[in-house]
């Protein structure tokens, strides 16, 4: 069985905390390895390792670094095959999904190999007589990333790059359902030549997040999860004194305009609500139908649901894969369960398609005339159940949206101009996609949803992500008259 450990100072570490967890093989319910879970103790001696790694590494050369992160880029391009075999293996995601993931991540380098542009300063001479004031970034220090089970590989490539391209060290928690992908990317990183203690990794569980977040030594904590927790994490960690960017859940809805294109739509959101079993902080939970398409859009979202293939993410033919666990699995059936005794028409239920063999696989559900006080509308499901709610105007829409406490991603389905860009205007989301049903956005920009999708100042990646890892200095400085000046600068002498 494969043992998962720590890699601390570019080499694995066993841990001596006693404590681990199972690793699972979800298409077959199989356990093929288990983690170690870190120790407080331990979390201090990683912590340790990034501090002193911090002092050297704060000071190599922007030319130095760059360097680095290209050989890192590369390695990883080179690699993506078996980082995706790895998600897939301890995911479940399908090959598509699962290659999809990394060339996202790779994004994310790349941006990073441009960082010299962006965290250049500015200069302002003569602000006053002999005065000059001028503005540097400069690192935080060790930073942390705890990252989530649904894309254990792209997001610590959200917060990886960026935090060593700024000159901090980096650790990163991933979740410890499925470690080896992330893992892998580390060793991938270490490959290409980072010093010993710029990016180390920890698998731990509550244990090593409080440890994380209490740590006066760790500056800039990053997270990726459910609101619960994301609030939590910001809460904890600022009271701390750290910087917090907490990424939360979502229930992202796409509105459909009576005037949409049918076909564009119904595939659209199969696509963004079945994709990954359902199991992406932007999938599509909630489809507003707007006026009398609502029928014919139930009805097309229906014929498409009944081709889609679910198995092994393995198998080339799957076009969808199991859920991470059992008892998820058992959460998001019964969603269907409660959507159906609140009153919702179940028009697809997948509890009713069976499966061969161990696997924590789900049909996909489809629930139509469901209303906002029902708990599958109220809850993030995170699966492969896709809500139906009927709306009679845009207004009533658009309104539906902002009553709802999250504000992660939102889309607009139209060949109105016209509405399309007062939707884009009107709605509280943090992400919005016009005839786009997963708005995510390509790594020159940033990712980060609004109200309880989101926790802290600076969003994730990009731009938004170069601040969170800088802090700006300022300096103002002025110099002796040139005519005192023991050198001869061909300016007349007081004297």
């Amino acid at each position: 069985m494969l043992q998962i450990q720590h890699l601390i100072d570019g080499r694995a570490v066993e841990s001596g905390s006693g404590r681990t967890g199972p690793v699972f093989n979800p298409a077959t319910g199989e356990q093929t390895g288990q983690v170690d879970l870190a120790s407080a103790a331990e979390v201090d001696s990683v912590v340790a390792s990034s501090r002193a790694a911090f002092a050297e590494w704060k000071n190599v050369s922007i030319a130095r670094r760059t360097k680095l992160l290209y050989a890192f880029r590369n390695l990883v391009v080179d690699n993506a095959d078996e980082i995706a075999r790895r998600l897939t293996a301890e995911h479940g995601k399908v090959a598509d999904d699962a290659r999809g993931e990394v060339a996202r991540g790779i994004e994310n380098i790349e941006f990073a190999c441009g960082f010299a542009q962006t965290l250049e300063g500015r200069y302002s001479e003569l602000a006053s007589t002999g005065v000059d004031v001028y503005t540097v970034r400069q690192p935080v220090g060790v930073c942390a990333g705890i990252t989530p089970f649904n894309f254990p590989a792209m997001v610590p490539l959200w917060m990886l790059p960026n935090a060593v391209a700024c000159g901090n060290t980096f650790i990163l928690k991933p979740s410890e359902r499925n470690p080896s992908a992330p893992r892998f990317v580390v060793e991938l990183a270490q490959e290409a030549g980072f010093p010993p203690g710029v990016i180390n990794l920890v698998n731990g569980d509550k244990e090593a997040v409080d440890r994380l977040l209490e740590h006066p030594d760790v500056g800039a904590v990053s997270f990726v999860g459910s609101t619960p927790i994301a609030r939590y994490v910001y809460s904890t960690g600022t009271a701390n004194g750290k910087r917090i960017q907490a990424l939360g859940g979502a229930k992202n809805h796409m509105i459909v305009l009576p005037d949409a294109d049918l076909g564009l739509a119904a595939d659209a959101a199969v696509s963004a609500a079945y994709g990954s079993a359902g199991e992406r902080c932007m999938a599509v939970s909630v489809v507003v139908a707007v006026g009398d398409i609502a029928d014919p859009l139930v009805e097309a979202i229906r014929v498409r649901m009944e081709k889609l293939v679910i198995g092994p993410g393995d198998d080339p033919a799957s076009e969808m894969g199991p859920l991470i666990t059992a008892e998820h699995r058992d959460r998001v059936a019964g969603y269907i369960e409660s959507g159906s005794t609140d009153g919702a028409d179940v028009v697809v239920d997948g509890r009713a398609q069976a499966f061969d063999g161990g696997g924590f696989f789900l049909g996909v559900s489809l629930l139509d005339r469901v209303t906002t006080d029902m708990s599958v509308y109220r809850d993030e499901v995170f699966g492969p159940v896709l809500s139906v709610v009927r709306s009679d105007s845009y207004a009533e829409a658009v309104k539906l949206i902002d009553d709802n406490p999250y504000g992660n991603g939102a889309a607009i389905f139209t060949r109105d101009g016209g509405a399309a860009r007062q939707f884009q205007g009107d709605v509280e989301a943090g992400m919005v996609g016009i005839n786009v049903p997963i708005p995510v956005p390509v790594g020159y920009h940033s990712f980060g949803g609004w109200n309880d999708s989101f926790f802290g100042d600076t969003t994730m990646y990009g731009p938004e992500g170069m601040r969170f890892y800088t802090r700006p200095k300022v300096v103002t400085s002025r110099w002796p008259d040139p005519s005192t000046s023991s050198v001869d600068l061909g300016f007349p002498r007081n004297d």
